[in-house]
């Protein structure tokens, strides 16, 4: 076990969230509209601002955070008031304000006064609404496009403010359920009159209601003090996600505390199904949801990380994977319109419910723009195949498949020449890059210029290596189609071939970024050729050295692997994807290493990314953080504007604990097999309740081999040594 030192670092806010709402706020409970804060509801925000202050002063902050996903407290004491009963010296009020989000926001708001006479001051709460759409607050940019009317009714105490655009409706309703004191409410404030006796409590609580969004339930949490548990339907939610999915527990207390995090990180995000007929085609109705990719920014339907997390963490749980792909099959490209990149047989990129959306302003209803996530479809839907053996879920999900692998043999290949290429049809609405690095300048030729489309990423021709072959063992298993399979082994083998002889870059002892437009190779070392290990597309001998290349200096910050080359001309470790630190890239890379039997390697980068965690606020993996070289005063440092919590982040902790054990699943045939990697500084993992097809088994892993500590259903484990 290694020493870690207790460093929090963080974003400057607060997010709570509970399906598609969430909350961002100041550690004081602030909501400011030019901080990219405020109360989200299905991509609209309907809380722009909110401001709390004693007797005209704002409070004091002690201290705060966030107690459940879905909840957060606040600490305050006063300061110094001037009154028109006197002066309350500062520190003789106590104040708490509690926050629970589920289909609405409860606040409970409690004063206990200290001072040694009765004291009389006023609580004022200013709280405006916007409605502005997602996309406008991140790009800051923030256009009404409709109006706004608010009403107060002094008999329900309720302050209801209703935004319409055309057809477009949305609203909140701010009710006082419970107060002590009567609430006025006068140019633009909510206030309460408030008189405390020496060590006399006063208590309100105030329900924030949305309304116009749809399948919005009943309401808010209407129970005070309910942060811990939220209501019944929450805390039974997390209860069925925690007695289903696997549980990880190893001997060290600070990777344990890591893995609870990112367990129920990833049960928090997940969304409710598009499709509603799970129990009814033999889903249990418990796990099969969807994951929210991010918060705050991509609490949606996002393919690719749909798909990224469903292969995180089949080994937690394959409710994940099954939910994602039958609200994936839903949207499925079934034509061509080039404004949202959609062409048939491709899997949906992007799927926004806003104002923007809603008339069509944003490509997003849904948006197909990224090339991997039909790929990542296909080896989701065999993998899913190899954990369960689910042969009716199978069935449904076939033709899907199958028309995510045409698309790979046609649009996917926009020249015909056997490699994946991509290039947006959509003009200025698309997306430049489309593969996983999808930021306008993700893919650098040598001097940092943009490569020109079409481009052919590495890392999209492994994906598609690995998703024929999985499909192909897939098909001859389930459906006895042994023609087929053969057909697509070898397709996987040609596409391999290629990969050797097209993208093998001898002079850097690793592979090319991938080809530019006119198939020159874009000569910038970067993590994606990692992702080959993962995709087991290519050699032992040239697997081998694509791991000592990615563990050179330019490429490992100590932290993780980067991004980009540190000397690459175009490095920036505090850009986007320009060397920065990825925890899913470095996940995936330490499972391609184990693959291929370089443990110690792959331990590495998991010991890495755990003492990262242990330093981020809540031992919380961002979505991405700094390729800063580590030092002995150096800290992970959070870019600025990443998603926390984010799916693929969270996942990438299940991802990394699946390849140190080497898990191999077998389920038609009823196998499951090892090829442990202990690292030096893990003595033991045990797992329970770890599902393979019909059965459950759990199992404790040290350096002297596997042993069973309890099984149902047949099973037959096995254990062997990786070898390099």
């Amino acid at each position: 076990m290694t020493e870690s030192v207790e460093i929090r670092v963080g974003p400057p806010s607060l997010t709570v969230h509970a399906d598609e709402q969430f909350l961002v706020c100041g550690p004081d409970g602030k909501i400011a509209p030019d901080a990219q804060q405020g109360y989200f509801c299905v991509d609209t925000r309907l809380v722009s601002g909110y401001e709390l202050t004693l007797s005209k002063m704002s409070p004091k902050l002690l201290n705060s955070a966030v107690v459940q996903p879905f909840s957060a407290r606040h600490e305050f004491v006063n300061a110094e008031l001037a009154t028109s009963g006197g002066a309350i010296d500062g520190g003789k009020l106590h104040l708490r304000l509690d926050r629970t989000v589920h289909n609405g926001i409860h606040e409970d708001y409690d004063l206990t006064s200290f001072a040694s006479e009765a004291v009389d001051f006023e609580l004022e709460l200013r709280i405006e609404s916007d409605f502005a759409d997602l996309f406008d607050v991140k790009q800051r940019h923030v256009v009404r496009r409709g109006s706004l009317e608010s009403c107060w009714d002094s008999d329900t105490r309720t302050l209801t403010t209703s935004y319409r655009h055309g057809d477009f409706e949305r609203g909140l309703r701010l009710q006082v359920q419970k107060q002590d004191s009567e609430a006025e409410y006068a140019n633009g404030l909510l206030s309460f009159r408030i008189r405390l006796e020496p060590h006399e409590r006063w208590h309100t609580c105030l329900l924030w209601v949305p309304f116009g969004v749809s399948n919005q339930a009943q309401g808010p949490i209407e129970d005070c003090h309910a942060l811990l548990t939220g209501d019944p339907e929450l805390a039974k939610r997390r209860r069925e996600w925690r007695a289903r999915v696997t549980r990880i527990k190893t001997t060290d207390s600070g990777v344990n505390a890591v893995v609870e995090r990112a367990v129920d990180d990833l049960g928090a995000l997940r969304l409710r199904r598009i499709d509603k007929d799970a129990v009814a085609h033999g889903g249990d109705g418990v796990e099969e949801m969807v994951p929210a990719a991010g918060i705050p920014w991509f609490v949606s339907l996002f393919g690719r990380d749909a798909l990224v997390v469903s292969l995180q963490t089949l080994s937690l749980s394959p409710g994940l994977t099954a939910g994602s792909l039958q609200a994936l099959a839903a949207l499925q490209g079934d034509r061509y319109d080039d404004r949202r990149d959609l062409q048939p047989g491709k899997i949906e990129h992007e799927f926004r419910h806003g104002e923007l959306a809603h008339f069509e302003l944003i490509p997003q209803t849904p948006y197909y723009g990224s090339h991997d996530a039909t790929t990542l479809y296909v080896w989701a839907a065999a993998e899913l195949w190899r954990w369960t053996a689910n042969r009716a879920l199978l069935t449904r999900l076939r033709p899907h498949v199958e028309r995510a692998l045409q698309w790979i043999d046609t649009d996917g290949d926009l020249d015909g020449d056997g490699l994946q290429e991509y290039k947006t049809r959509a003009g200025d609405w698309g997306y430049y890059n489309q593969s996983w690095k999808d930021s306008g300048d993700a893919i650098a030729n040598a001097d940092g210029s943009n490569a020109e489309l079409p481009i052919a990423t590495c890392e999209l021709q492994g994906y598609v290596v690995a998703a024929k072959r999985g499909w192909a063992d897939t098909i001859e298993q389930a459906f006895d189609d042994a023609v087929g399979a053969a057909a697509l082994r070898e397709q996987a083998d040609r596409l391999a071939e290629a990969i050797e002889e097209r993208f093998w870059w001898e002079a850097e002892g690793g592979y090319y970024l991938g080809l530019d437009g006119h198939k020159r190779p874009i000569e910038s070392v970067a993590s994606n050729q990692g992702h080959l290990l993962w995709a087991h597309a290519i050699t032992g001998e040239r697997a081998a050295r694509v791991v000592t290349r990615l563990l050179e200096a330019d490429m490992w910050s100590g932290w993780g692997v980067r991004s980009l080359s540190a000397s690459h001309a175009a490095y920036n470790p505090l850009s986007y994807q320009l060397g920065s630190i990825w925890p899913h890239d470095n996940a995936i890379l330490a499972r391609g290493f184990c693959a291929y039997g370089h443990g110690a390697e792959a331990s590495k980068i998991a010991r890495a990314l755990f003492d990262a965690a242990e330093r981020f606020q809540y031992r919380r993996l961002p979505e991405v953080f700094g390729g800063l070289t580590r030092d002995e005063g150096s800290f992970p440092v959070q870019y600025l504007g990443a998603n926390v919590p984010q799916a693929w982040a969270s996942g990438a902790i299940v991802h990394l604990v699946e390849g140190v054990l080497g898990l191999e699943p077998d389920a038609a045939n009823k196998r499951l097999r090892l090829r442990p990697t202990l690292p030096d500084w893990l003595d033991e993992i045990e797992l329970t309740n770890l599902r393979v097809g019909d059965a459950s088994v759990s199992l404790r892993v040290t350096r002297d081999g596997v042993s069973v500590t309890d099984q149902s259903g047949a099973l037959d484990i096995s254990a062997e040594s990786a070898q390099t």
